[in-house]
């Protein structure tokens, strides 16, 4: 038996995470966040004993409840639950319990989390919109897809009181009060505050165009990008000026004609 003593924020569900497989277990304390000095037991059942790898923000910070619920919905697509933590298991350690998706590799501790998780490979999505006709591939990712339609957002910024539909644009946002880019690429050194803007960067420095237009063949970097050109195809201007009835491909055009012309 060895005892690590860890500074630990208990949410209802904690992501460890590094470069072992993965495996999920129930956490003893489902929906609440406390702070503690916890002291963690961790048995040795085999020759390898159990890894954990904490990521934790700092209390200086205030942002550790943005931060957990943030956490919370970038891993729902993993097939990982509210009430759940995650662990990792050293490779060569026995695995008691576990899923493994023949894919990838990932480990899951239900067959019905490995059948969310199979979705993201098959490109399978169930749920669908019943407005706009969007489908999803759980659940959970259709309902917040839906506060868009209610215009519910139940995520505020303690320092503005903006509010957001979601828990990542609220993420997003706080870098602004912040100053804060963490992303940098490793070739320019320009820095960037969402991991996403970093990926679509790296395209320019690889020369890559992954979306291509199926009528013209033009290609793009962003898929939003393919998305408003493929308008001038199918002539379709859904933006339209509720003063003069004038209508634009883009929303940034309508603003830039309201700004300039009423």
């Amino acid at each position: 038996m060895r005892t690590v003593v860890v500074n630990l924020l208990l949410p209802s569900k904690v992501s460890y995470t590094n470069k072992y497989n993965t495996v999920r277990r129930k956490s003893p304390h489902p929906k609440r966040a406390v702070n503690a000095r916890t002291v963690l037991k961790v048995a040795r059942e085999e020759e390898e004993p159990l890894v954990l790898c904490l990521r934790i923000p700092d209390e200086e910070d205030g942002l550790e409840a943005n931060h957990l619920q943030i956490q919370k919905e970038e891993e729902e697509e993993e097939g990982v639950e509210e009430g759940e933590e995650e662990i990792t298991v050293r490779e060569g350690a026995k695995r008691k319990i576990g899923h493994e998706c023949d894919v990838c590799g990932k480990m899951f501790d239900r067959p019905s989390k490995l059948a969310i998780h199979i979705r993201t490979h098959t490109k399978e999505k169930p749920y669908e919109c019943d407005v706009c006709e969007k489908r999803f591939t759980r659940s959970g990712s259709l309902k917040r897809h839906m506060r868009i339609h209610t215009n519910e957002k139940p995520y505020e910024c303690d320092v503005c009181w903006k509010r957001f539909s979601r828990a990542d644009a609220l993420q997003s946002h706080m870098r602004i009060h912040a100053n804060e880019k963490p992303y940098e690429c490793d070739v320019c050194e320009m820095k960037f505050r969402h991991s996403n803007n970093l990926k679509v960067h790296m395209r320019i420095h690889a020369n890559e165009k992954p979306y291509e237009c199926e009528v013209c063949e033009k290609r793009f970097r962003q898929s939003s990008h393919l998305k408003v050109h493929k308008l001038i195809h199918t002539g379709e201007k859904p933006y339209e000026c509720d003063v003069c009835d004038k209508a634009f491909r883009q929303s940034g055009h309508l603003k830039r004609h309201k700004r300039t012309q009423h």
